[in-house]
């Protein structure tokens, strides 16, 4: 976990699972209805560690479909990088690369290319639903694959932001747990989510009406505490992540939303 860019581990905590029924082949493992987001969607966020603006990040979504395995495809992406004096000292230039199922949210080829100062990662999973398997390539090490079993309707990192966005919080009541596998850097886990009801959070896109997530996480050398991060995203049709916030034993970490284009449906402002 110290190799991975504080931006983006609350997301990892945002999976879900489903019941996968009996297919053939090249139907999709499940369907999931959703009108929360469509292609051309762009957010981007800041970071700020402590009350110093530390990184950049943007998740957005391709314009087009495209087709892998016979499937239709949204194309995702989520990218990370430091600024300012933090560029200096740790020099960071991620970037997370997913092909979504447009009926099942499902990843169906999930990439990451990984500059964190003198760190580098180049890797490709391609994920077999039908089976539960992932085959991975591991491009920094002279394309070396392995096959690993993963969890039923697994997700990975891009694919959790858009999943999660398909869930009907208004059914939701405060302290409902959700249980979340997910697969990521060769492991499978297992974590839970809190709905911890409705918050007014201010953005620098302005004050926004959401819904609060708190994933627990295990006994670690990162987060302060369970209930260390806090996952915003907007009470409305979009359901976007909005802000991030965790409690580490460095300090605080905060991201951001500062401007979106692309929604389908109008962001829920507080005024």
């Amino acid at each position: 976990m110290n190799r991975r860019w504080l931006v983006l581990t609350p997301v990892i905590a945002l999976f879900l699972a489903a019941a996968v029924p009996a297919l053939g082949p090249g139907d999709a493992v499940r369907s999931i209805p959703q009108n929360s987001f469509g292609r051309g969607e762009t957010i981007k966020y800041t970071v700020h560690y402590g009350l110093i603006n530390g990184g950049e990040a943007t998740v957005e979504t391709g314009g087009s479909l495209e087709r892998f395995n016979g499937r239709p495809c949204y194309k995702a992406s989520v990218s990370g990088k430091t600024t300012g004096s933090f560029d200096f000292f740790l020099r960071i230039r991620d970037q997370w690369r997913a092909l979504i199922d447009t009926t099942s949210i499902l990843p169906l080829r999930a990439q990451r290319e990984i500059a964190e100062k003198n760190y580098r990662k180049r890797e490709t999973v391609d994920f077999d639903h039908l089976h539960d398997v992932a085959e991975v390539t591991d491009h920094t090490h002279e394309n070396a694959r392995t096959t690993v079993k993963v969890a039923n309707n697994t997700l990975e990192l891009v694919s959790g932001f858009y999943y999660l966005r398909t869930l009907n919080f208004d059914r939701m009541k405060v302290g409902d747990v959700v249980r979340v596998p997910g697969y990521f850097d060769g492991d499978n886990f297992m974590l839970e989510v809190v709905f911890k009801g409705r918050e007014v959070v201010e953005t620098k896109a302005g004050d926004v009406r959401a819904f609060k997530l708190v994933p627990r996480m295990p006994n670690n050398k990162l987060f302060r505490g369970e209930n260390a991060i806090s996952v915003y995203f907007s009470d409305d049709r979009n359901k976007i992540p909005v802000l991030f916030q965790a409690e580490m034993f460095v300090g605080t970490v905060k991201v951001d939303m500062v401007r979106y284009q692309g929604l389908r449906w109008k962001l829920n402002m507080a005024n």
